[in-house]
């Protein structure tokens, strides 16, 4: 049954479209764990020990959890498997005869395969998909029987079919398609094959076809809820499904088509805000009526939960299905997937003996039969086809289809904090050796500035109120003493936090140092200015929602003031944080994360009603998610660079300095083997100077965040780390005449 009408729904459920909205319930928590990273769980159903599966998205301890579902106030854990911070999990059934836990880990995008019963790991990571992904759904075609996941990320998502085959397993891709907003759950009807998915800081319901096709779905609005959507799961009823829908602490129930049935609210703490749901429907001991899982972020801290679902379902005069068994086999099952087809693509053609010039290939397969490998962009010209969109890469060259130039950091900052993000490179006046990192932690855990020299050493922390990004001001007159500021947006109070730089490059307070926003204003991304037309220093400051503030720094009565001067708008309105400005053109450059890159006249009086658009997501050079921006100066301000992070893909894009902002290159860095430090993984902040650094970096800087700080022993730290990486291993000898080894931030 594909769908329903509002009013067999409603009478369904027992309840009448008018009277839908205002049933309520009560969810008490039944049991949860220990403090845990949580994020998504899955179920494992088993009569004899039903098995909650949650991620884990700690850096140290990464990977996934299992817990007794019958446990009794706290959950018992069972197993706990560390292949690296670890943010997907799902489960799936009867695949090769096995009951399996699929994951995906952050630090190295490889998914991995454990047996549900057990945990332990079957075969090697297979599957590498590039990527910063933020959701994972199965689904089992009624039809044929063959099992599916979605991958949800940045702005985009992956159809993949699951199989056992010459005694292994494998993940084939079907198709990659564009989802406009990067999911952050996602959830599949059986009854109306339909998947789900919802986007954070949204009450917007998508939904497309769950289809065996290599076309691409159409994508639409199911409905919207009340509150920003959470968390998403369904439960499969015996003749049609419910959506559940978290906001919060609420959870509210819909039919598939999006008509409220009733809600519930969690109980139990206070805080609440569920998210990555799940439904065990099987009777079990202490649950006879099945009970739903999630990930609990409250008061008391952030956790894996169950409550019961049978005061609930009755309450609100909804249909139990404890019936439901995910290892069912479909009934007269046909697959599509046929050896005519090489068993890599669909049969197009109900008759299987017939399928010249009727297949419809997966991703990477190609001719009449499937049975040619296919890469995109052809490795890029820099390595060859070994695999259906498997690149061998030549030395040198990886990323995304061999598309990236592999460069090695030369080191690495102390590791630190729990969550960094965007650097600065202070350059002393007296002696450039002596220059000096600052670094931000946005995180709770170890809030502030670091100060680091060019060896990595930790020099000193300094308290300072959650920032994001950090910039230095040089040669700003405070009385009668110049000095160097540092700047950040600290988003504990929405303020904007200065801090003066003394001669050794470490950081001090002084008076003003914390200067308020606007009401109602929650910052996000900060970066500096100086007029080169009036002298004059400015701070900007934005907001996720894109709306920027310019004020004017200037010292008065003893401490440091500001004015605000101008707001506008960044961008096509998505989530911004990155931003740099070019003093010499009078430019600011700033990083709209789902979307592009982009150039505002830096002067309060310019006109701010549109900017210059340098490059885009989907334009075949950018990808998701835009984050730090930072400028290269050279010798004559059309000379020089522009270089911008990109998470989703671990990689770095470099423009030209002077309009109009041509693409140059992208760039990736591994691990350094030989220095026992590790890639970079969903990379966030950068910085880069062209001034030669003295002996240790003579030829300019690149400092980048990294995420997942793998360790030269094995495991992940706890703790950020930024890799240092010489720029003229990431420009090479040509381009470096275009950059300024003896910039001097005080001369201009």
């Amino acid at each position: 049954m594909r769908s329903f009408s509002l009013f067999a729904a409603s009478l369904a459920a027992g309840v009448t479209t008018a009277a839908a909205a205002a049933l309520e319930a009560d969810l008490p928590i039944s049991a949860k764990s220990d403090e845990v990273d949580s994020g998504f769980t899955a179920v494992v159903y088993d009569s004899a020990r039903p098995i909650l599966v949650g991620n884990d998205g700690g850096a140290s301890t990464g990977g996934f959890r299992t817990f007794d579902l019958d446990s009794e106030t706290n959950l018992t854990e069972t197993s706990h498997e560390t292949p690296g911070r670890t943010k997907l999990v799902t489960t799936v059934y009867g695949i090769g005869g096995k009951d399996l836990i699929a994951t995906i880990a952050q630090p190295d995008s490889y998914f991995r395969l454990y047996d549900a019963s057990t945990s332990e790991q079957i075969g090697e990571p297979l599957a590498h998909t590039l990527g910063d992904w933020s959701a994972l759904c199965p689904w089992k075609s009624r039809s044929s029987g063959e099992q599916y996941l979605y991958l949800f990320g940045k702005s985009q998502a992956v159809q993949f079919l699951m199989r056992a085959r010459n005694g292994s397993y494998e993940i084939v891709e079907i198709q990659t398609f564009d989802t406009e907003v990067e999911a952050s759950d996602c959830a599949v009807s059986l009854s109306a094959q339909s998947v789900y998915f919802t986007t954070k800081g949204s009450s917007k319901v998508y939904a497309f076809a769950a289809a065996e096709t290599t076309t691409a779905p159409e994508i639409s609005v199911l409905g919207e809820a009340d509150d920003e959507v959470t968390g998403l799961t369904a439960y499969l009823g015996t003749n049609y499904d419910y959506l559940l829908v978290a906001q919060d602490d609420v959870v509210a129930i819909y039919n598939t088509s999006f008509t409220l049935l009733g809600s519930t609210t969690v109980t139990g703490d206070d805080g609440i805000e569920v998210k990555g749901l799940s439904v065990y429907q099987a009777p079990t001991e202490k649950y006879p009526a099945g009970a739903l899982t999630y990930a609990l972020d409250s008061d008391s801290g952030t956790a894996f939960a169950v409550s019961s679902l049978e005061s609930a379902f009755n309450e609100l005069g909804l249909d139990l299905n404890t019936a439901y068994d995910p290892r069912q086999k479909s009934l007269n099952a046909s697959t599509l997937i046929r050896s005519q087809c090489n068993l890599s693509g669909f049969s197009q053609t109900g008759n299987s003996s017939k399928c010249a010039g009727s297949c419809s290939c997966f991703a990477g397969f190609a001719g009449a039969h499937c049975e040619a490998f296919t890469c995109r962009n052809n490795c890029s010209a820099h390595g060859k086809c070994v695999g259906a969109n498997v690149c061998e890469c030549d030395e040198g060259w990886g990323g995304l289809y061999c598309a990236f130039k592999v460069v090695e950091p030369v080191t690495e900052t102390d590791a630190y904090g729990g969550d960094g993000d965007d650097p600065a490179i202070w350059i002393s006046p007296s002696n450039v050796s002596e220059s000096r990192i600052i670094t931000t932690t946005k995180s709770e855990e170890g809030s502030g500035l670091g100060v680091f020299d060019l060896s990595g050493k930790m020099l000193q922390v300094i308290d300072a109120g959650e920032p994001d990004n950090v910039d230095v001001i040089y040669g700003f007159q405070a009385g009668n003493r110049t000095i160097d500021l540092a700047y950040a947006a600290c988003r504990t109070d929405n303020t904007l936090c200065l801090f003066e730089i003394t001669s050794n490059g470490t950081l001090q307070t002084i008076a003003g140092g914390s200067q308020p926003t606007k009401d109602d204003y929650t910052v996000y991304g900060s970066c500096v200015y100086r007029s080169q037309k009036s002298g004059k220093q400015y701070l900007f400051v934005n907001a996720k929602t894109a709306e920027y503030l310019q004020y004017e720094l200037s010292w008065a009565d003893g401490a440091l003031q500001t004015t605000f001067v101008r707001n506008f708008t960044g961008g096509a309105g998505g989530q911004v944080e990155g931003c740099v400005a070019d003093e010499p053109n009078g430019w600011v450059f700033i990083s709209e994360e789902p979307h592009a890159l982009w150039r505002y006249g830096a002067e309060p009086d310019d006109d701010a009603s549109s900017g210059f658009l340098i490059d885009e997501v989907g334009s075949g050079k950018m990808y998701a998610d835009n984050e730090g921006v930072t400028l290269v100066e050279g010798p004559t301000a059309d000379q020089g660079f522009i270089i911008v992070s990109q998470q989703g893909v671990s990689a770095y894009n470099v423009y030209r300095r002077g309009a109009p902002h041509e693409y140059v290159e992208t760039f990736t860095i591994y691990e350094n083997k030989a220095k026992g430090i590790d890639a970079v993984t969903n990379t966030d902040g950068l910085a880069a100077v062209g001034s030669a650094l003295g002996d240790r970096f003579p030829n300019g800087l690149v400092v980048v965040h990294d995420d997942a700080n793998q360790l030269p022993e094995g495991g992940t730290s706890d703790k950020a780390s930024f890799k240092l990486v010489d720029l003229k291993d990431v420009l090479g000898e040509a381009l470096m005449a275009d950059v300024d080894l003896n910039w001097d931030p005080r001369a201009s």
